[in-house]
């Protein structure tokens, strides 16, 4: 297997991959809206149909939601499965468009050429990156270079409902020696990296009642107990003056981060005002232990994503409010187990309410953390390659979000997933005007064929 000839023919093809890709773009594939079920429906019988073309079983397979795609190729050397999403977000609002987000065309930018339209970077453009990648490793050498399972979904972008129990149905099908999946970014102009660590999450809603109705302030102000002040007092004592969470038990299950991953970090040449400066604040404000990285890779969160109460409209309304709520998240790292944080977090709510108020809890889900074994020999043979392919070396790094796949495929499949993504910051994924830039298309195609060919060897 000639692995310069795989990567010459991924140069001379890219005008016909990038149309290729034009094409996925043109079905508006949007998971959440029932009115686009059918174009859901032609996005997997799509890429069904391309798979084929490459001499590669593969299905459309049918759940309650979003059919599922899965493909299957044997090979020697070691089993890959290599999981992206087809769903998109919606468009709105589209007046924000500068033109029909699925009417796709390549711009020229002051940074290059992209690919403009939704889904070019989450996670179609990526998606096909290694679909490419695969192409040409057939076109050159009449196989692909291992055992792959190709398994695409549709409803990403709308929770994944069918996702676990397809999973669990299906395991022994899908367990494969590695994941691969191509949903994030690069960490930095001309920097792939590798993410090896992924947080859970936590969501809770509650609400504090206090008098059966809303009161005049005039007539009970002073007297009667404000379900806002209580809620107030809860939230500001979340935290302590250094940042950490105060919840009981909260950092139970919480690694340190091992030292030389923590050199690697500190020598990416991360700049905190900078990253902060981009949203016009200055001065990290998580725990003031642990550096800037760690805030946002491997250290929990508890974060107060809303909150309301009494009027809010315009003008001025002189209320007691007979409830206040707030919704608050927390991102779990390492062992911390969401069900203990969900039942010590209730419980320490309602040590804090006073005679007359009562509180009702409503959760918005939990995943547990991920932390991939990078003492595989494959995570090594990857980074390697994609050093070669890249500007500046391959690092490991953490991802502040949560991409429950990972999880799923550990838990459910026991397996570990790769996550090697070619996005950019401003490629304005789930937003008007979403682009992938062409250069990211193209040199993720030739990374994935370096990364194959270094799994084959590994």
């Amino acid at each position: 297997m000639s692995l310069d000839a795989v990567l010459s023919r991924i140069d001379a093809d890219l005008p016909k991959a990038t149309e290729r890709l034009m094409e996925l773009l043109r079905i508006p594939s949007i998971s959440t809206d029932p009115e686009y079920k059918e174009n859901c429906n032609r996005a997997a019988e799509w890429l069904v149909a391309d798979l084929q073309s490459l001499g590669i079983p593969a299905e459309k397979r049918p759940t309650p939601g979003h059919p599922m795609v899965v493909g299957h190729i044997d090979g020697d050397g070691p089993h890959i499965l290599f999981y992206g999403h087809y769903d998109v977000q919606p468009v709105d609002p589209l007046e924000l468009w500068d033109r029909d987000p699925f009417d796709p065309e390549i711009q020229d930018t002051d940074t290059g050429k992209v690919i403009r339209g939704r889904g070019a970077s989450d996670d179609k453009g990526q998606l096909m990156t290694f679909v490419e990648a695969c192409r040409a490793w057939k076109h050159e050498n009449g196989s692909l270079p291992c055992k792959i399972t190709f398994f695409f979904e549709g409803e990403e972008e709308s929770g994944s409902p069918s996702l676990v129990p397809f999973m669990k149905e299906h395991a022994d099908e899908l367990k494969a020696d590695l994941a691969l999946i191509c949903d994030t970014g690069l960490f930095g102009e001309g920097m792939p990296g590798i993410i090896t660590m992924l947080r859970g999450l936590l969501g809770e809603e509650l609400t504090i009642t206090g008098p059966e109705k809303d009161l005049h302030s005039g007539m009970y102000g002073g007297i009667a107990m404000n379900p806002i002040r209580v809620l107030s007092k809860i939230i500001a004592s979340l935290h302590d003056e250094t940042g950490r969470c105060t919840v009981p038990g909260f950092y139970d299950g919480v690694p340190d981060l091992p030292e030389d991953m923590l050199n690697q970090w500190n020598n990416l040449g991360f700049d905190p005002k900078e990253f902060l400066g981009a949203v016009g604040l200055s001065e990290p404000a998580g725990e003031q232990s642990h550096t800037p990285l760690e805030m946002i890779w491997s250290r929990p969160t508890c974060e107060v994503n809303g909150i309301w109460g009494g009027y809010t409209g315009s003008g001025f309304k002189t209320v007691l409010p007979s409830k206040a709520s707030a919704k608050i998240s927390f991102r779990l790292v390492g062992q911390q187990d969401p069900f203990k944080i969900r039942e010590s977090f209730r419980d320490y709510v309602q040590s804090m309410l006073p005679a007359d108020c009562t509180v009702e809890f409503k959760g918005h889900g939990n995943s547990q953390a991920s932390q991939m074994e990078t003492d595989d020999p494959a995570f090594e043979a990857a980074r390697v390659a994609l050093s070669e392919e890249w500007p500046q070396p391959a690092a490991y790094i953490g991802c502040g979000g949560s991409i429950p796949i990972a999880g799923y495929f550990k838990t459910i499949l026991g397996m570990d997933s790769m996550l090697i993504g070619f996005g950019k910051d401003d490629d304005q994924i789930h937003s008007p005007n979403e682009k992938y830039d062409l250069n990211s298309f193209h040199k993720g195609i030739r990374s994935w064929a370096r990364v194959l060919d270094a799994l084959t060897k590994a």
